[in-house]
């Protein structure tokens, strides 16, 4: 078999699973049983004539063959797309561009840069989705997303190691913070000492994810997580509520609802976090600039010194 008998259907499951990082995750979302997500990659790795994916306990892996294939299945589906689109007769999308974002960007970055954009731009029509940093670099390489605000913790590596290297930009660099019911009484100074963290409650994102986001890095003990939750959101209002503590970037300063106070911590290492901005490392189009550009001037003009 060739690789020109490849279907296009073998090539939207590849680039789903090459987003997803898992056959089953791709199939949940593509409405398939895994077995018909196997099939189909198993019919263009034969039309390859080589593996394309590395199968591991923590999902799967692109080959350099892989990533080859990528990079081409995503330019053919796109165009794909954009012709049944044509056919259609439905607006040409040459100026919508596609921006993943974590959770935390959404409440302060986001809101500014798009009322900026649209102002500025009112051409530039812009889709976003909300992903981990993890999912959003899968989403960057599998090329349906253009641009990804994601989040670093120190030593501050790439976010991948895949070929080629992502472009990055550095949106914000802040220190962390920590969010405490206003009624605390380590909500009445202007900062928290890190030893009295220690033994406290707190509010955490799901263990599941790459790391227990929510909980104050290096305590050095078993922290006590009485909450879980994904929602920067609920959080913070579990926080009000005096339920317990949980971190946030600086920048949150800004969304933080009635009833929470958002304090630095001093003593110890200090916790710095970075928002980057990423994208593919080809030249990108105007209007995926034009955002850029936006994102970073809110950075600037938006997040508290």
């Amino acid at each position: 078999m060739a690789f020109t008998d490849a279907s296009l259907t073998a090539l939207r499951v590849f680039r789903e699973v090459a987003e997803r990082g898992t056959l089953t995750a791709a199939a949940v979302a593509l409405g398939y049983t895994q077995s018909a997500v196997s099939r189909q990659i198993a019919s263009l790795e034969r039309a390859a004539g080589t593996p394309l994916l590395r199968r591991g306990h923590d999902g799967v892996r692109l080959t350099a063959a892989g990533r080859l294939v990528l990079r081409r299945a995503a330019i053919v589906v796109d165009q794909i797309d954009a012709a049944a689109r044509e056919l259609a007769g439905l607006p040409d999308e040459r100026a919508t561009v596609r921006l993943g974002w974590i959770a935390s960007a959404g409440a302060w970055l986001l809101p500014r840069a798009l009322a900026d954009l649209r102002r500025t731009h009112p051409g530039i029509t812009v889709v976003t989705r909300e992903g981990s940093t993890p999912a959003l670099v899968r989403a960057l390489r599998a090329g349906t997303i253009d641009l990804a605000v994601l989040a670093s913790a120190p030593p501050f590596r790439p976010p991948d190691a895949e070929s080629p290297a992502l472009s990055l930009r550095t949106l914000a660099e802040r220190s962390l913070c920590v969010a405490v019911p206003a009624t605390d009484p380590l909500a009445r100074g202007e900062s928290i000492d890190v030893a009295d963290l220690h033994g406290r409650q707190w509010i955490a994102g799901p263990a599941s994810e790459d790391r227990l986001m929510g909980v104050w890095p290096g305590l050095g003990e078993r922290p006590v997580v009485a909450h879980t939750a994904r929602d920067w959101l609920a959080k913070l209002q579990l926080v009000a509520a005096g339920c317990g503590l949980t971190t946030v970037p600086a920048a949150m300063s800004r969304a933080a609802p009635e009833g929470v106070r958002i304090l630095p911590v001093r003593g110890g290492p200090r916790e710095q976090r970075r928002l980057l901005l990423a994208r593919l490392p080809t030249p990108p189009p105007e209007p995926v600039l034009r955002l850029a550009e936006a994102l970073r001037a809110a950075a600037v003009t938006d997040s508290p010194s």
